[in-house]
C-alpha cells in the first residue's frame, strides 16, 4: 500500500455519494471509532465526536470531526454501525458485528 492510496467511502442515504479519502486516514479513524464502540456499545453522536476528536488529536492531519463523520457514515452504509431512531442521535454496533 502506498501512502497516497485512496478509498471511496459510502453514504447511507440513496443518491448521496461518499468521499475519496486517504486509506491511511480512513484506517486510523475507523480503528478509533471501533475502539470507542468496543468500550461503549451505544453512544450519542455528540459524545462520539468528542471522544474521537480527543483520541485522533496528534494522530491525524486535518479536521478530525470531518474524518469521524465521513468514516461513521461509511460504517453505517456498510451495516457495521447502526443509527438508532430518536433524539439525541445515538449509534451502536450492528447486531452480529
Amino acid at each position: 500500500m502506498t501512502t497516497s492510496e485512496k478509498i471511496l467511502t459510502l453514504h447511507p442515504e440513496n443518491g448521496k455519494s461518499g468521499r475519496n479519502i486517504l486509506k491511511s486516514k480512513y484506517d486510523t479513524t475507523c480503528d478509533c471509532l471501533l475502539g470507542i464502540f468496543a468500550e461503549q456499545p451505544e453512544i450519542s453522536h455528540r459524545e462520539l465526536t468528542r471522544l474521537s476528536e480527543e483520541r485522533l488529536r496528534g494522530r491525524l492531519e486535518g479536521n478530525a470531526a470531518w474524518y469521524m463523520e465521513t468514516v461513521l457514515l461509511d460504517l453505517v452504509a456498510r451495516g457495521i454501525i447502526e443509527r438508532k431512531a430518536g433524539k439525541p442521535v445515538r449509534f451502536r454496533m450492528a447486531a452480529g458485528k
